[in-house]
């Protein structure tokens, strides 16, 4: 008992030899920056659709040597917020350069605009249509398909043009980067409103909030 003792208090102790190298290695160094996480990112999202989708296209990214599938993969696993929406002038306007046939994907929601006045013949697949964007498309003889349709019809990704919406475009965005009034910055001031007695220039003058 008194060795156990000893050895615990001590693990150098003389009497008891070299220490083990569990004893010397006692942690591990990390560089600066620390550990690259590498964990590929799992969708949270309850939506038995989302769930059947990302099982499907895992098989898919999984068994083929397609690398369509991996990014439908992935981004089928990303947060909504990086799903961004995109308009049907949008498409129209990026599926006008493409070749007739073509498939316009998209791992997001399909909106109406209506500012597109002539509404062109296409082919969309997406995760979700707004009712105005997929009568649109159907009326003008085109296609609204799901993901599960898509991977019948090109299981690799063949004759598909991967679209995606404007990430940056959300509100919080503008708020976001270098001080307001900071030369050369684009950054929204963050006020309480708009008007005569609410703080105006914030940041660009030190008699309105603090001057950058």
């Amino acid at each position: 008992l008194k060795r156990r003792v000893l050895a615990f208090a001590h693990p150098a102790h003389p009497s008891l030899g070299r220490p083990s190298a569990s004893c010397t290695n006692m942690g591990i160094d990390l560089e600066a920056g620390g550990r690259v996480w590498s964990k590929p990112r799992v969708s949270k999202s309850e939506n038995p659709y989302i769930r059947l989708l990302v099982k499907l296209y895992r098989f898919l990214a999984r068994r083929t040597d397609s690398k369509f599938n991996k990014v439908i993969l992935k981004r089928l696993n990303m947060t909504k917020k990086s799903r961004p929406p995109i308009s049907v002038s949008k498409l129209a306007k990026f599926m006008a350069k493409k070749k007739d046939g073509k498939i316009a994907t998209v791992v997001g929601t399909v909106t109406d605009d209506k500012r597109l006045y002539e509404m062109p013949k296409l082919t969309v697949c997406a995760l979700r249509f707004t009712e105005t964007a997929r009568a649109r498309i159907v009326k003008a003889g085109g296609e609204c398909l799901t993901f599960d349709k898509l991977a019948l019809r090109s299981p690799l990704g063949k004759g598909t043009v991967l679209l995606r919406g404007p990430v940056k475009a959300r509100e919080a965005e503008r708020y976001f980067g270098r001080a307001p009034g900071v030369p050369g910055s684009h950054t929204k001031q963050r006020v309480r409103s708009k008007g005569r007695k609410f703080e105006k220039a914030r940041g660009k003058r030190a008699s309105r909030g603090y001057k950058a």
